[in-house]
C-alpha cells in the first residue's frame, strides 16, 4: 500500500504547474516528487490554491533564512488574522502574542537568551546519562513483547518526558501535555477543518490556565528549570515577561520540544526498515549512528518548512514578491536539492555532507533544541540497534501514514516487531 501512496504522489506531481499545490492530500502524504518538480520548474512559486509563495532550492531557502530584515518571522497576523483568531481573553485566558520563532531581532534575543543555557552543548552533554536511562526504561516496558507501536510507546514519551522535566512540570501530566501539543500542531497544519480548530482552541485555553498557575508558582518558589529561568528573565526595558509572553514561549517549547524529535525518531526507524542495507551498515559500524541521525534529518526531516512574510517588495530566485506576501521556506525540499546533495533522492548513511541540511533552519532562528534533539536521536538509535535485533514491520497492520500537515511530517503509528538481544 506504500506503493499506492507513492503512485499518488507521483501523479500529483505530474499535474500542470497551475494546479500543483501543497495542500493536496496526496502531496502531503508523499511530497518529494512535487518538491523536485518545483525546484526544476518554479523554484519560487505562488501556490495556486493556498496563495502563499513556496521556496524550494537550497540557496534561496538559506538566503531568506538569513535575511530577517526582508523575510520577517512575525507571521501571526498574516496567517491567523485577528478577526479569525480565538480571543482567549473572552474565556478567561490570555491573548496570543509573537515570541521566539515568530518575532524578529532585536526582541528575539530577549526571549531566547534565558533558554540558551538549557540547550547548550555542555548542558546537553551533562544530560546524556539521564537520557540514556530514560531510553532504556521505555524499551524495558515492551522489549519482552517482541513488538510495539514505536510511535506511542517510544517516540512520543521520550521527548515529552524530557521537555516536561526541563520545564519543571510533573511527568504525570504528559498525557494532557501531548494533547495540548497536538492542538497547536493542528492549528498550524494548513489543512484543518473549522471544527478541528475550535476543538484545538479549547485545548489551548486549558493549556493557558494550567501554565498560568505554574508561572505564578515559579515566581513564588523558583527552582532549577526553564520556567523559573523565564520568569526571572528581563526584557529590553528591564521588565519581566508578561504572562501572555511566557505562555507563548512555553507553547512553542512544549510543541517544538517533542513533536520534532518524535517525528525524526519515527521516520528514522521507518527509513531503516525500508533500507535494510543501510541498517546493516550501521549495525556493522556503530560509529555511523551520528551520521545516520543527520541523514534522517536531511532525507525526511520533521519540519517541512516554516513561513515568513516579506517586509518590502523583493525578488528571490528570479521571482517578484510584493510587500506583505506569505512565503513558505521548504526546508525538506532544500534538503533534497541535487545541486547541494549529490544523489539527493537516495538515503545514504555514508553521505559526507549529510549534516549540511537545514532541517533545523539557519541563522538567528536556528532551532535552539537542535543539540538536545541530536543527542536524543543518537542515544535512541544506538540503543535500539543494540537491544532490538531483526527489526521489521509488524504484520497485520495498515501501512504507516503521516499526520495531515503542510508544516510537520510525522507518522501516526509505526508497528514493529523484533527479537530482544
Amino acid at each position: 500500500m506504500r506503493e499506492e501512496a507513492e503512485a499518488k504522489g507521483r501523479a500529483a506531481a505530474q499535474k500542470p504547474l497551475e494546479q500543483t499545490t501543497l495542500v493536496d492530500m496526496d502531496v502531503i502524504e508523499c511530497p518529494y516528487h512535487t518538491y523536485k518538480k518545483l525546484r526544476e520548474q518554479a523554484p519560487v512559486n505562488k501556490d495556486p490554491v493556498a496563495g502563499f509563495f513556496t521556496v524550494t532550492c537550497y540557496p534561496d531557502v538559506v538566503k531568506a533564512l538569513k535575511d530577517t530584515a526582508t523575510f520577517s518571522s512575525d507571521v501571526i497576523d498574516l496567517l491567523s488574522p485577528p478577526e479569525m483568531r480565538t480571543k482567549f481573553e473572552d474565556y478567561g485566558g490570555y491573548p496570543s502574542v509573537p515570541t521566539l520563532i515568530t518575532v524578529d531581532p532585536p526582541k528575539h534575543k530577549f526571549y531566547r537568551n534565558p533558554i540558551n543555557k538549557v540547550f547548550s552543548q555542555a548542558r546537553v552533554n551533562q544530560l546524556e546519562p539521564y537520557i540514556q536511562n530514560l531510553v532504556d526504561e521505555l524499551i524495558d516496558k515492551f522489549i519482552k513483547d517482541g513488538q510495539c507501536d514505536f510511535v506511542s510507546q517510544f517516540t512520543v514519551p521520550l521527548p515529552m518526558i524530557i521537555i516536561a522535566d526541563q520545564l519543571g512540570v510533573p511527568r504525570s501530566d504528559i498525557g494532557i501535555f501531548k494533547q495540548w501539543s497536538d492542538a497547536l500542531t493542528q492549528q498550524i497544519s494548513g489543512v484543518s477543518t473549522r471544527e478541528q480548530r475550535i476543538a484545538a482552541s479549547k485545548l489551548m485555553l486549558e493549556f493557558q490556565k494550567y501554565f498560568a498557575r505554574v508561572i505564578e508558582e515559579k515566581r513564588a518558589n523558583p527552582t532549577d528549570d526553564i520556567i523559573s529561568d523565564l520568569v526571572r528573565a528581563r526584557m529590553e526595558n528591564g521588565e519581566p515577561m508578561s504572562v501572555p509572553e511566557l505562555l507563548s514561549v512555553l507553547n512553542q517549547l512544549l510543541a517544538a520540544g517533542n513533536e520534532t524529535t518524535t517525528n525524526s525518531l519515527s521516520k528514522g526507524m521507518m527509513l531503516l526498515l525500508q533500507h535494510p542495507d543501510q541498517m546493516q551498515l550501521v549495525l556493522d559500524d556503530m560509529s555511523l549512528v551520528e551520521n545516520l541521525t543527520e541523514e534522517v534529518l536531511r532525507f525526511d526531516g520533521p519540519v517541512q518548512g516554516l513561513f515568513r512574510v516579506t517586509t518590502c517588495d523583493t525578488t528571490l530566485g528570479g521571482t517578484f514578491m510584493p510587500k506583505g506576501a506569505a512565503v513558505m521556506l521548504l526546508f525538506a525540499s532544500a534538503n533534497r536539492d541535487e545541486a547541494q546533495f549529490a544523489d539527493a533522492e537516495t538515503f545514504n548513511v555514508l553521505r559526507k555532507n549529510a549534516a549540511g541540511h537545514v532541517a533545523f533552519g539557519q541563522g538567528i532562528h536556528f532551532c535552539l533544541g537542535a543539540m538536545l534533539a541530536r543527542k536524543e536521536m543518537n542515544l535512541a538509535f544506538r540503543t535500539i540497534l543494540t537491544r532490538m535485533k531483526n527489526l521489521r514491520l509488524a504484520p497485520g497492520y495498515p501501512d504507516p501514514h503521516h499526520e495531515p500537515s503542510i508544516i510537520l511530517r510525522g507518522l501516526k503509528e509505526l508497528h514493529i516487531t523484533f527479537d530482544p538481544a
